[in-house]
């Protein structure tokens, strides 16, 4: 079950703050501050560390431009800002595809984890992050986009459909299609979970 964000400071919910922005531009710092971490961890984790400060500012000044075309009645504008995030993401698929092809020749480690993960579920994730990321790179940028919102930005299959202009129905297929190419691709992962 997805838990709910609770709202900024003052008890706002993010549509209400940023309908305030459209009066008192300086407001719109809240919707910053409360989800720049988020933003900025999914576009490194797309497309590397080195690009990801760039991407993830235009992703709030764009989101900043764009605030009066927002629907204030939904309170949790992270679709929205991974929306804007993916679009900016696909103007450089280029590097991302080859930041996720580079991990997979390399072996190295491929996503930052928090050091308060197991060291288990870390090296597991070393060991089979270039394999992950070698299908990742064969995925279409559609594919990838909607699978990543999911698993690496934790979104719920309604919030990615937001995210992506997509309605439920096409999010389920799609991810459905997309884990059934994958269980082809990394099909003997378990078995190699169970040797390590």
């Amino acid at each position: 079950m997805k838990i709910t964000r609770p709202p900024g400071a003052g008890g706002t919910t993010d549509g209400e703050t940023i309908g305030a922005s459209l009066d008192d531009p300086e407001r719109f710092a809240e919707i910053f501050e409360r989800h720049w971490d988020e933003i900025h961890r999914y576009v490194a984790r797309r497309l590397g560390p080195g690009i990801a400060e760039d991407v993830g500012a235009e992703t709030f000044a764009a989101a900043f431009r764009g605030r009066r075309r927002y629907d204030q009645s939904r309170p949790d504008a992270r679709p929205w800002l991974y929306g804007i995030a993916t679009n900016l993401i696909r103007q450089h698929r280029r590097v991302e595809r080859r930041h996720q092809e580079a991990l997979a020749r390399t072996g190295a480690e491929w996503a930052a984890e928090p050091f308060d993960r197991d060291s288990d579920e870390r090296v597991t994730a070393q060991r089979l992050g270039p394999r992950i990321a070698a299908a990742l790179a064969k995925l279409s940028r559609g594919e990838r986009d909607l699978l990543l919102l999911i698993a690496w930005a934790d979104l719920t299959y309604e919030e990615a459909g937001q995210a992506l202009g997509l309605p439920l129905g096409t999010v389920r297929s799609r991810l459905h299609r997309v884990r059934g190419k994958l269980r082809r691709t990394l099909g003997d992962i378990d078995q190699l979970q169970e040797d390590a």
